[in-house]
């Protein structure tokens, strides 16, 4: 299930407020120049679907935001938990940094942590299977895909050299909570 929690930006224990409703999820998000929203694939995604698959699946919203937004480039970007690199990648993620054009992320599969830093609050939206999320420019954020990550998600980009990111090197990211691994289902 999708959660919104929002901190004081100086307490990451004690949520403020927890969303577990899209429709509240998208309101708090949207308060704050965030876009959260749903899709569903036009034709079925199988596991192990090519790129291509993943993108044509989902080709009529991606199209609109490349309308809307004016975005370039769109890939596909997988990871699961046997990856040799998910260490090193997971931690590229952890700090807090911001980028010179929105971060686009629709999850195909699985689950990733995005905790957003806009003004004196901290948003840690827990994006599922079917959510979208458009980080604006120059907003300071970082993203946790847990010990053992899994997920499926197509990336839109303006900047067609994809991911660029402007390091903080603030340390408030080490005091919220982490996305925990799923435990396997039995």
């Amino acid at each position: 299930m999708s959660e919104l929690r929002i901190y004081s930006e100086t307490d990451g224990r004690t949520p403020l407020h927890t969303f577990t409703w899209h429709a509240d999820i998208s309101r708090e998000l949207n308060a704050v120049g965030v876009r959260f929203e749903q899709w569903e694939a036009s034709k079925p995604v199988v596991p192990g679907a090519s790129q291509d698959e993943v993108i044509a699946a989902y080709r009529e919203d991606i199209g609109r935001l490349q309308r809307e937004q004016g975005y370039q480039a769109v890939d596909v970007i997988s990871l699961t938990p046997d990856h040799p690199d998910r260490a090193m990648l997971r931690q590229k993620f952890l700090n807090e940094h911001s980028h010179s054009e929105d971060e686009v992320r629709f999850f195909v599969a699985g689950r990733g942590q995005f905790t957003l830093h806009i003004g004196k609050k901290v948003y840690e939206v827990l994006c599922m299977q079917g959510d979208l999320i458009g980080v604006p420019d120059n907003t300071r954020h970082w993203f946790d895909m847990s010990e053992a990550p899994y997920f499926v998600a197509i990336r839109l980009f303006t900047n067609k050299e994809g991911w660029v990111a402007n390091f903080t090197g603030s340390d408030i990211a080490q005091q919220f909570p982490r996305l925990r691994a799923q435990p396997l289902a039995a």
